[in-house]
């Protein structure tokens, strides 16, 4: 079919169709409507560095207009190491428009810096912001304790400005929060008394600016504001009381350990006197056995025996007199009925 097309097409239409067809296929694969608008726009781009980011899979339209708003926002850069951060996954959008802030705004950040803090995965361009508007950081509520046992609950607010110099590297919010609160319990423990310190919060502010609390951070602190403080629980006195209940808890303890070794000794003595009455009872029991014997053998008289009866007698007469007025009375009531 070609050569019947061929056979019917004059030589110079072959031509002039083979020329179309080339710039079909051009038109269709060189990025032309964008080195156009780069050129247009004084922002030149070579049709080799689009063709070559093209086979790379670059975004080059999206490279290319940031690359133009650079240039527009007069930053000296070269397209190359925009590309070069972009195959690096960074986020070239966002770098050039924290550039364009800082240029506007007179501070000193440069490109590779800018490159560098964004692979950090740092938000270059709300540092930029952060930087230019102060941010205000509010901290939870902080429970401090004064020496006289009173709690104060501490709210402040703090202002910090981002130090682009410290972004890579540098401790973010929740070291600033927490160094604050650190210097608000060091501040409140140390006063002698709460109420120093509600007459007088701007004590806690001076006192935790003076520490430095920001080194090392990627912020700048400006100010520490206190925003509320609050008296809490008297933890002295509770301590004291808790204190006060181990105490009775031990003595009781104690006590009940007395009290168990008293029973115990009581015990004891009630058992030995059991013993010994059992060992008297056998020795009584013994004598009247030792008198038959002693009868017996002759060792023993008869007007012995009486005059050992008389004496135990006249014993227990003496002790009857000497036992009080119940035994008195006992013997007279006795006279009485004879």
């Amino acid at each position: 079919m070609l050569s019947l097309l061929a056979a019917g097409i004059p030589g110079w239409g072959i031509a002039l169709l083979v020329v179309a067809v080339l710039v079909i296929v051009l038109l269709l694969f060189l990025p032309i409507g964008t080195w156009f608008i780069a050129a247009v726009s004084n922002a030149h781009v070579s049709m080799t560095r689009l063709v070559g980011m093209k086979m790379r899979r670059i975004k080059y339209r999206m490279l290319v207009d940031v690359y133009i708003r650079a240039k527009k926002a007069g930053l000296d850069i070269d397209i190359a190491e925009l590309e070069s951060h972009v195959m690096a996954g960074g986020n070239i959008s966002n770098v050039v428009n924290a550039l364009i802030s800082a240029h506007s705004a007179n501070i000193d950040l440069s490109l590779q810096s800018a490159k560098a803090i964004d692979l950090a995965g740092r938000d270059v361009l709300n540092a930029v912001k952060v930087s230019v508007n102060p941010k205000v950081i509010e901290t939870p509520v902080i429970s401090a304790i004064a020496k006289n046992g009173i709690e104060l609950r501490v709210k402040a607010r703090v202002t910090v400005r981002a130090n682009i110099s410290r972004l890579i590297g540098g401790a973010g919010e929740e070291t600033i929060i927490a160094r604050v609160g650190e210097g608000i319990v060091t501040t409140v423990g140390s006063s002698e008394f709460h109420k120093e310190v509600l007459e007088n919060p701007d004590l806690i502010s001076k006192t935790v600016l003076k520490k430095g609390l920001d080194a090392g951070t990627a912020y700048e602190i400006l100010s520490i504001d206190i925003a509320d403080v609050d008296v809490g629980r008297n933890i002295g006195a509770q301590l004291q009381m808790d204190q006060a209940e181990a105490d009775k808890r031990i003595a009781q303890a104690n006590a009940e350990e007395r009290r168990a070794m008293a029973i115990a000794t009581e015990q004891e003595m009630k058992a030995h006197t059991q013993e010994m009455r059992a060992k008297v009872v056998e020795a009584e029991a013994e004598v009247p056995k030792a008198m038959a014997e002693a009868f017996r053998n002759g060792r023993l008289g008869i007007m012995d025996y009486y005059q050992m009866q008389n004496i135990q007698a006249d014993t227990a007469m003496r002790n009857a007199i000497s036992g009080g007025p119940e035994n008195n009375g006992a013997s007279g009531g006795k006279g009485n009925k004879k």
